[in-house]
């Protein structure tokens, strides 16, 4: 599974740099000849896309490394910072064309719009929407949040150039169009940053275990032992692949210890076996 994600992230980030570079030449070309710093603002977020892909290979490679001395559970949250990098990209662009498209505004600019913008905007909605759906498709393989992040950072490409076509069309009725149009994008890629933000910080933050594993490990515990037992406390540490699982049990107080050992290293490996999360389990001694 780990050799099977490396290679969908592999060939996710490789495509994205080809297809990207070629996509911000294009659209940077077209925003000059135009006049349209709407169409130069899509540019560079398609070029922010290329930057990104490069930090997706370079995450999924640190992510792969095995544990070491220093890193006990292995390097998989290289993948959740990566995503981070991402996200700060994002924003950091969403600014620039924020004040950049204020500025046009206030100097009442518009954009001189014509086929060539048309052709180059609509080919890069058809390529950037193909570019998101294989990134979305790798994910779901891989379940590998810096190739959900990068899907994400397509889509947004993508939504954004359907609004500058409409604002192509629009640009010779309306003035304003072209910087109202740069706002709006700029709203979108900060969206898209917002979303990668929380999502990855939050994981590195650490979060609680997931109320349906809780309630399903549970379950299994009851079916391995065929006896009620209390377990409770749970607490789930993740490492991108590498799961850590932590929670405490109630046992008979006058049990035997070799007992206790045998219960909770049965329970354990079930865990690994069905959940894939390495668990430590606590007992405690139960008393009526």
């Amino acid at each position: 599974m780990k050799s099977s994600k490396h290679k969908y992230i592999i060939r996710e980030g490789w495509v994205s740099i080809i297809a990207n570079t070629l996509l911000f030449f294009l659209k940077y070309w077209a925003g000059i000849v135009s006049g349209s710093i709407a169409l130069i603002a899509d540019a560079w977020h398609t070029l922010t896309d290329s930057v990104s892909s490069v930090i997706v290979l370079i995450g999924g490679r640190l992510s792969r490394k095995p544990a070491d001395d220093d890193h006990p559970f292995g390097h998989g949250r290289a993948e959740h910072i990566a995503a981070i990098i991402i996200g700060v990209l994002l924003a950091i662009v969403a600014f620039d064309f924020t004040i950049s498209a204020y500025e046009k505004l206030v100097s009442r600019q518009s954009g001189n719009f014509g086929t060539i913008a048309i052709v180059v905007t609509i080919a890069s909605i058809v390529i950037k929407e193909a570019m998101a759906q294989y990134a979305l498709y790798a994910y779901r393989k891989t379940g590998s949040s810096i190739l959900k992040a990068d899907a994400w950072h397509h889509r947004t490409d993508s939504l954004s150039s359907v609004i500058i076509l409409v604002g192509i069309l629009l640009g010779k009725y309306f003035w304003w169009i072209d910087g109202v149009l740069a706002l709006v994008v700029a709203l979108m890629i900060a969206y898209a940053s917002f979303e990668i933000l929380s999502q990855e910080i939050k994981s590195l933050l650490g979060e609680d275990a997931y109320p349906d594993d809780i309630e399903a490990i549970t379950k299994e515990v009851y079916l391995l032992l065929q006896r009620e037992v209390y377990i409770h406390h749970f607490h789930q540490h993740r490492y991108g692949d590498h799961n850590e699982l932590s929670c405490h049990i109630k046992l008979p107080a006058e049990m035997p210890l070799e007992e206790v050992h045998n219960i909770c290293t049965q329970i354990e490996g079930m865990i690994l076996a069905k959940f894939n999360m390495v668990a430590t389990i606590h007992p405690e001694p139960l008393r009526k």
